[in-house]
């Protein structure tokens, strides 16, 4: 415990009051929440960057939020690498047929040979898809749903459910059904994945290697071609 000058006993940091609040469910753990789940999925990167700064003002641990320090950060790199790539890949040749999504996405087809758009379209995947929407819909929100509903079995299959059923629904209005139903399947994966792990690294590499794939499958016009490597 630290002294004031007039040798008054000062609070020690966890007793923060504005920690405390920030922390807690009252109107300004309310508010910051809200905030954060409403401005994390439309202007990324800035939802991650505030996911940050809740922490360090909350004085919320780093790994309470997913970061943790991996056991291995190489195994954690490939892993993650070698998982994105083939995700989407599973997803793009059996998963999304299967549910009837087009051959290519029109969304994003404006990237096909599109160079200049690329450099771009890369930041927005690392920054924002791998390293924003895993801050928000996974460390942040299982933080404070696991506040709520607690972390027991049950209640972790629903927030993995709740989040990935969001991550679908802000998809959506951009790639409509096929983008949301996509999202709702990653959602669900990477969710699993962060609830028996509870560290970001992984979900966040294979996160960023599952879009750059989709982003080199869409620039040399290959979308069709594995969209049909086993449905023909």
């Amino acid at each position: 415990m630290t002294t004031t000058r007039e040798g008054a006993s000062a609070p020690p940091r966890s007793d923060d009051p504005i920690a405390r609040a920030l922390r807690g469910f009252g109107p300004l753990g309310i508010l910051t929440t809200l905030v954060i789940f409403a401005s994390g999925p439309v202007l990324e990167p800035l939802g991650g960057l505030l996911v940050l700064a809740w922490a360090w003002r909350s004085r919320t641990p780093w790994p309470e939020i997913g970061f943790a320090r991996p056991r291995s950060w190489t195994l954690t790199v490939a892993v993650g690498i070698v998982f994105g790539i083939a995700f989407k890949l599973a997803m793009k040749a059996i998963v999304m047929p299967l549910l009837g999504a087009p051959d290519i996405n029109p969304a994003y087809h404006y990237l096909a040979g599109n160079s200049a758009a690329v450099p771009g379209m890369m930041f927005d995947i690392v920054a924002g898809a791998g390293f924003a929407e895993e801050a928000v819909f996974r460390g942040f929100a299982f933080e404070r749903l696991g506040k709520l509903f607690g972390r027991g079995r049950a209640a972790t299959v629903l927030i993995v459910v709740l989040t990935s059923v969001w991550f679908g629904l802000v998809h959506y209005p951009v790639q409509k059904l096929p983008g949301a139903e996509q999202a709702l399947i990653t959602g669900l994966v990477f969710g699993t994945i962060y609830a028996f792990t509870r560290r970001l690294w992984m979900p966040m590499i294979a996160h960023t290697a599952f879009d750059l794939t989709a982003l080199w499958l869409i620039y040399w016009n290959l979308e069709a071609r594995v969209a049909h490597l086993i449905f023909r």
